[in-house]
């Protein structure tokens, strides 16, 4: 029977990839474990493996396609023993079983690196028994192709209190153009939603008011349309680059971010006097290969991380995740590290941060940020962690407040350290002073326990002989 590859889903949150490399052809043998193929997701470039012995019959997306829907078959292999040209006739894409997406990221190290999903020819019609409700919204999507021929019934969308008729296309452009449908006069039968509708909604013609729902969540549809956007501006007088996936997972993470989490800020000044004399010293006695290369060089923000790992112990309250049913209240003190790549940032968490040494933390996040910019990351590095911290002083800023990330409660935005004029036993004196806000999740870090963390990570910083204690 043949085995149906599909598009894995590479990690908790992921809905489409790109399939960017085919690294065995039709006709190719394939044994369990090989790696058949690269997925690019929105953070990194994956490899998939095979999980069964068998041929490579077909191919069904070629390489270079973008945005492929999870659980979309991909290629069809022919186990062992059977008729290849067989095997391969008949597959086409789009036609995966829909599969259930976990609600929350996985524990590191329960789904592997080149999972794949895939499915034995004919499984497909089980999941047409499975309850409304069952099924993942990662599933296929209805095709485009049919405009006004297909029936209500199938153009349907769900909405509070009634329904919404479109075509497939007109959904699909709707939500390109973030329209909601609820707002678009129908013109097509019964009232049923088309393409030339949502064309004329752009320009903002045949739109409805938005209905009041005191009651309901914050939408996410933007104000404008891209066209009534792009009229402000004079044709030629700007050039339009096309969002890639890391860009438009960015953006759908910061708003769901600050629409759904209450940010409160707190700020401290930090004096990196004694900080700044102990990298110096620690740097300068570092063991050396016969290269005279240093076995370490230990950055500011190395000590950053390592102070606020142990902050986090210290007040344990504060190291924390909400959820709906309960706090989860974390044993170590995983902490993320914002780092800048070509097109956006990533995330790589250093584990028990709080049980390393400061050297070591530094190689791990010379290593990250070497293979995040080649998008190397594999998503459990990346993924999870109660907390981050950003830093911007090398790029001369003083203070700022960043965004928190979920699932984290808190991210601590670091700024420059500069010298200013601070006054120390009643005498003004010049000294390094860095300035640290934490942005904290009201629900889970309250004011008081918020500045307690942010106090403790004062007095590491500024004693930075206690983080070795």
């Amino acid at each position: 029977m043949p085995i149906n590859i599909l598009m894995p889903a590479l990690s908790p949150t992921m809905e489409k990839g790109n399939l960017s490399k085919w690294l065995k052809k039709e006709g190719d043998a394939v044994k369990s474990g090989d790696v058949i193929a690269e997925i690019e997701t929105d953070k990194a470039t994956m490899e998939v493996e095979a999980v069964d012995d068998g041929t490579l019959a077909k191919i069904v997306v070629p390489e270079g396609t973008q945005d492929v829907p999870v659980n979309d078959i991909i290629a069809v292999m022919a186990s062992e023993g059977e008729d290849v040209k067989a095997a391969g006739a008949g597959s086409k894409p789009g036609a995966g079983k829909p599969a259930q997406q976990p609600s929350s990221p996985l524990p590191s190290g329960e789904r592997s690196t080149g999972e794949v999903q895939r499915s034995r020819a004919g499984e497909g019609d089980a999941s047409s028994k499975e309850p409304a409700g069952k099924q993942s919204a990662a599933s296929p999507q209805p095709s485009p192709q049919r405009e006004e021929g297909a029936g209500p019934a199938t153009g349907e969308a769900a909405h509070s209190n009634g329904r919404v008729f479109s075509s497939p296309l007109a959904r699909r452009l709707a939500k390109d153009a973030g329209i909601e449908l609820s707002r678009i006069e129908g013109s097509g039968p019964h009232g049923r939603v088309v393409a030339r509708d949502v064309e004329q909604a752009k320009s903002g013609k045949g739109l409805k008011a938005p209905a009041a729902t005191p009651s309901a969540a914050p939408q996410l549809t933007p104000a404008m349309s891209d066209q009534q956007i792009r009229g402000f501006f004079k044709d030629g007088s700007f050039e339009e680059v096309p969002h890639d996936s890391m860009r438009k997972i960015i953006a759908q993470r910061l708003v769901q971010a600050k629409q759904t989490i209450p940010h409160f800020y707190l700020t401290m000044d930090c004096n990196l006097d004694r900080l700044m004399a102990a990298r110096e010293t620690i740097n300068a006695q570092a063991p050396k290969d016969k290269d005279g290369k240093p076995a370490y060089k230990l950055s500011v923000n190395d000590f950053i991380i390592k102070a606020l790992a142990l902050a986090l112990q210290r007040v344990p309250d504060a190291n924390v995740t909400w959820t709906e049913g309960a706090m989860l209240k974390h044993r170590a003190s995983d902490v993320g590290v914002a780092v800048s790549i070509p097109g956006g940032l990533i995330t790589p968490v250093v584990r028990d941060a709080h049980l390393k040494s400061v050297s070591t933390i530094s190689r791990e996040m010379k290593d990250f940020a070497a293979r995040a910019r080649n998008r190397r990351l594999k998503p459990e590095e990346y993924q999870g962690g109660s907390t981050a911290v950003s830093n911007l002083g090398m790029f001369g800023i003083k203070d700022f407040a960043a965004v928190i990330n979920p699932p984290h409660a808190t991210i601590l935005a670091v700024g420059a350290g500069e010298q200013r004029a601070v006054v120390i036993d009643g005498k003004v004196e010049v000294a390094t002073v860095m300035s640290a806000t934490l942005s904290t999740d009201h629900r889970a870090v309250d004011g008081a326990l918020g500045a307690q963390l942010l106090g403790a990570f004062k007095l590491l910083i500024e004693n930075p002989v206690m983080m070795v204690v």
